[in-house]
């Protein structure tokens, strides 16, 4: 869907689900068509914007987008740069409205608004290692930081999200999609990537779901959804947030970097930052490049799940090279 027909379809009940929140609004721009719709709304009053975002129906129930919003408010408590709620005027969370242009109920929500632009952006553009690597050290630390506030943090009751665990990841309804389904792989490929789950299955039996090492994660902290304004990181997109390993958070974190020249290093920096606020040993850390290949299967899966995207440009070279490290793993 393009801009044009998501304005056409989604601009009016975004309009009328803003009427309940405290803003009285003098724009309202289209930011991104995805899975979500996200505007970005801009206060009469003093100029203050906001993300105003319009959920997708069939990714969470209700109560999982309210424990969202839980756990990101708590996250800015423990000073940690994400994005802040902004409740409706009557304290809710989200104000359900319709679509009559697509027939379906969606729950829209406004969060604070971060200026910035994409980290991924600024890596492309910038390639001063020096800058390079306070990027990843800064953005070390503040994945440590979430990890020591998601451990220390008693769940509220009645806080649901899902779990990105042995069955989430590599399980035979896997929360992404089976990705071994995915049309443009071959038998050969489909039993290759089965094969495969089948011994990282028996890897993270041994590895187990200690505190230490499984809490709640990000679980989508790429680049892309990272902001950089001047030398400050700001993380956002909180919409895969679940129950998973921390180093899966690390992978998905330096993922776009593996197979880069400048992976070693982005990789030292990251560490560097996340060692100097949490513990993470030199045996959980020979666990990285399995957690790497994960996230590749998982994103098989997940374009598996969205035919209507069509072949992303980058699929094929991402499925030979997921398809080459399954080839190469070995159970740890």
């Amino acid at each position: 869907m393009d801009k044009d027909e998501a304005r056409r379809i989604f601009e009016a009940p975004a309009r009328a689900a803003l009427a309940a929140f405290p803003v009285e609004p003098a724009a309202l721009d289209l930011v991104a068509v995805a899975e979500n719709v996200t505007f970005r709304v801009t206060d009469a009053r003093d100029g203050a914007q906001y993300v105003f975002r319009l959920h997708r129906p069939w990714y969470h129930t209700f109560e999982e987008l309210i424990s969202e919003r839980v756990w990101l408010r708590a996250l800015v408590e423990a000073g940690i740069p994400v994005p802040a709620p902004v409740p409706a005027r009557d304290g809710r969370e989200y104000v359900q409205v319709a679509v009559p242009g697509t027939g379906e109920q969606r729950y829209a929500g406004m969060i604070t608004w971060t200026e910035g632009r994409l980290l991924s952006e600024a890596l492309d553009e910038n390639t001063d290692a020096t800058w390079q690597a306070t990027a990843f050290e800064q953005l070390g630390t503040i994945t440590a930081s979430m990890h020591n506030q998601a451990t220390g943090w008693a769940v509220p009751d009645g806080f649901t999200r899902h779990h990105l665990d042995t069955d989430g990841l590599m399980g035979d309804r896997p929360f992404w999609g089976p990705f071994w389904e995915h049309t443009l792989l071959s038998p050969a490929e489909s039993r290759l990537l089965l094969e495969t789950r089948d011994r990282i299955r028996v890897a993270l039996a041994r590895y187990g779901r200690e505190p230490r090492s499984y809490s709640l994660i990000h679980a989508d902290m790429h680049p892309r959804n990272v902001l950089v304004n001047g030398p400050r990181l700001t993380v956002i997109d909180f919409d895969d947030t679940g129950f998973g390993w921390h180093l899966y958070d690390i992978a998905v974190a330096l993922i776009h970097q593996r197979g880069t020249a400048a992976y070693p290093s982005a990789e030292a920096a990251f560490l560097r930052g996340y060692r100097s606020l949490r513990a993470l040993s030199d045996a959980d850390l020979a666990l990285l490049p399995m957690f790497h290949l994960m996230r590749g299967m998982v994103q098989i899966g997940w374009y598996h799940q969205r035919p209507e995207l069509g072949v992303s440009p980058n699929f094929h070279h991402m499925k030979d090279d997921v398809c080459a490290q399954c080839a190469a793993f070995r159970v740890p």
